[in-house]
């Protein structure tokens, strides 16, 4: 690519009121910005709103979570230590940092799944709005409408904010951090660098590690484009990482400073450490480091976790219960009586995923969310020993039944996977449930990435469009980096990839329409990215090859005819500014259609996720 690639989205600092405007009519753009820019970006947060909260009138409770939410809501000193019983026994084996926020509406709204899930979609929905302000001081009002619709349309976001998640907190505070960095990165203030470092800190108290893994982009971004000296660059970076890391580790010394027989047990380890939990437990245990002190991660995936000490875990059936207005059957809760479990004995886990019937709570008793009898007894077991009700699944996929049993129903067509899901792959987030939740837009913010760069190449150290791609690059490369080394337990997690795929692909979309305009061989790096997006959408699409045919059909189509147009004006000469208008509105609706479809299916509560796991579309129930 010999040519300069013209890429000339210029930063907008905020604008300043002019004396005497309407503070209250917030539907009017600010000075500075076009009319139809403050009308566009409320019509987008009104989609959010409706997308995130459709679903609270029939929302679930979190398994556990939830019940550590309702202690929260009624006693203190469980809310002080987050801990999973009103007695204040033993913590969660996470920070109690987003459930302090649910306890909060829980207080205000009584403990109902819908208040839990509130405050997630507020939380959305401020995101957006932020989104739409990172980008627009970085490459202009168009990209930043574009990056805020993008995560808005987002399907792991959309599940993800209706639905009572910590990522969802932890999601809000990195779009906050990168807010507050962009303004300390275009004036070098140390004010709105720290404030920067304290969002990421009440991140960590959300989602703990996770939320630190943001910190090299911003760091490097800062250090490499900030318009002052390099000393007092780093003097910069060294002071907002201190405030990081006291607010991040401010739980952690507090419960490390108080007497273990001051405070709840922390779950998660054997040794009663916080740090062990955070660190080990949550942390460097996925990827196979040990801590000494954290419980291994084996069977992380497929049980429920210990609460307590290891050798004396606490009794499930004394947790106060997720449902109903005085306790309810707990949906992990008490030890399940009726079916067989994982191996076949009866369940021990309360109404586990496998268990009988539950009796934790002292409410309204009833089965389990995931009750009744068991469907996976062990291999070596005797088919002619099932009791009435049991359900053995053979390692061929055969379904045994016992007397007067009901085979299971037939899986929905549409949430048939077409190829195994590479869940413990180093490629896991191009494929399967992860690539439909999050990966749609790849190829689009990776192309962006590199030609933004190499337009940029020349530009002066505090250039801050170069330094914008440099900080959303490092951004989705350490997160790419470390989920696809690690164990994604959740679908959730990866919610984290979406503001810097939101913002690169929007930089994406203007820039290469503007080098189309300007001609030469720049001119075909649109189709180029338009091709990628409609060849790597086919793939995606092709993994659940029964959802929505006709959406993945009439995007291919509108694709291609996009292209078509595109090319064949390029190729003659004097070709119709409107027809050439219209091909990129189709490109671009080509492009966003598949991850707008996954997104908008949870519209449908079969489509709509979980309080366990983040899945839009036909992968919803299913991983």
């Amino acid at each position: 690519m010999s040519e300069t690639l013209t890429v000339q989205p210029s930063p907008s600092p905020d604008p300043v009121p002019v004396a005497g405007s309407p503070r209250w009519m917030l539907w009017r753009s600010p000075p500075g910005q076009p009319p139809w820019a403050r009308p566009a970006l409320l019509g987008i947060a009104f989609v959010a709103a409706v997308l995130y909260a459709w679903n609270l009138p029939r929302v679930d409770y979190a398994p556990l979570y939830s019940d550590a939410v309702r202690s929260m809501s009624e006693s203190w000193k469980a809310f002080f230590y987050a801990a999973v019983d009103p007695e204040a026994t033993a913590t969660l084996d996470k920070l109690g940092g987003s459930f302090a926020v649910q306890a909060v509406f829980a207080k205000i709204f009584g403990y109902h799944a819908w208040s839990l899930a509130l405050p997630q979609v507020i939380g959305g929905v401020l995101s957006i709005l932020v989104m739409y302000r990172v980008v627009r001081r970085w490459a202009g009002v168009v990209p930043g409408l574009l990056a805020a619709a993008v995560l808005t349309f987002t399907p792991v976001a959309a599940s993800m904010f209706g639905h009572s998640m910590a990522d969802g907190l932890l999601t809000m505070c990195l779009v906050f951090a990168a807010d507050a960095f962009q303004r300390a990165v275009l004036e070098a203030r140390l004010r709105s660098l720290l404030l920067a470092g304290v969002w990421v800190g009440l991140g960590f108290q959300a989602k703990m590690i996770t939320a630190w893994m943001i910190l090299p982009a911003l760091a490097i971004g800062y250090l490499l484009t900030a318009p002052t000296e390099l000393r007092r660059r780093v003097k910069h970076v060294g002071i907002a990482g201190v405030v990081t890391l006291a607010v991040s580790l401010s739980w952690i010394a507090l419960y490390t400073f108080t007497p273990a027989s001051a405070r709840p047990y922390v779950s998660g380890t054997t040794n009663n450490s916080a740090a062990a939990m955070v660190f080990g437990y949550n942390g460097l245990g996925r990827v196979g480091i040990d801590i000494p002190g954290a419980l291994p991660p084996t069977g992380r995936m497929s049980g429920p976790p210990v609460l307590g000490p290891p050798d004396n875990p606490l009794d499930r059936s004394k947790l106060r219960g997720s449902q109903g207005e005085e306790g309810g059957p707990g949906q992990e809760g008490g030890p399940g009586q009726a079916g067989p479990g994982p191996e076949g004995g009866p369940g021990q886990a309360g109404p586990g995923q496998e268990g009988g019937p539950g009796q934790a709570g002292p409410g309204q008793a009833g089965p389990g969310q995931e009750g009744g009898p068991g469907q996976a007894g062990p291999a070596n077991r005797d088919p002619s020993q099932l009791k009435p009700g049991d359900v053995m699944v053979l390692p061929n996929g055969d379904v045994i039944v016992g007397p007067g049993g009901e085979p299971p129903p037939p899986e929905d067509p549409s949430k048939v996977s077409s190829r195994k899901d590479p869940v413990f792959s180093w490629y896991k987030l191009f494929d399967g449930h992860l690539g439909v939740a999050i990966g749609w837009l790849f190829p689009l913010a990776l192309l962006a990435l590199a030609c933004g760069l190499w337009s940029r190449r020349r530009a002066e150290r505090t250039d801050p469009v170069r330094g914008g791609l440099v900080t959303w690059g490092v951004w989705l490369a350490t997160f790419t980096v470390v989920f696809s080394a690690s164990e994604v337990a959740h679908t959730a997690y990866v919610a984290t990839l979406a503001p810097a795929i939101a913002a690169l692909s929007a930089f994406g979309i203007v820039m290469f329409w503007r080098a189309f305009q300007n001609g030469g061989r720049q001119a075909w790096l649109l189709p180029l990215a338009l091709a990628a997006e409609l060849a790597w959408g086919a793939w995606l699409w092709s993994a659940y090859p029964a959802f929505l045919p006709w959406a993945k059909w009439g995007t291919l189509a509108l694709g291609v005819l996009a292209l078509v147009v595109l090319i064949l004006t390029r190729v003659a000469k004097g070709a119709s500014t409107t027809l050439v208008k219209a091909a990129l509105v189709v490109g671009v609706v080509a492009m966003l259609a598949a991850p707008a479809a996954y997104s908008l299916s949870v519209l449908d509560s079969d489509y709509a996720g979980d309080s366990f796991d983040a899945n839009a579309g036909p992968a919803s129930g299913s991983a």
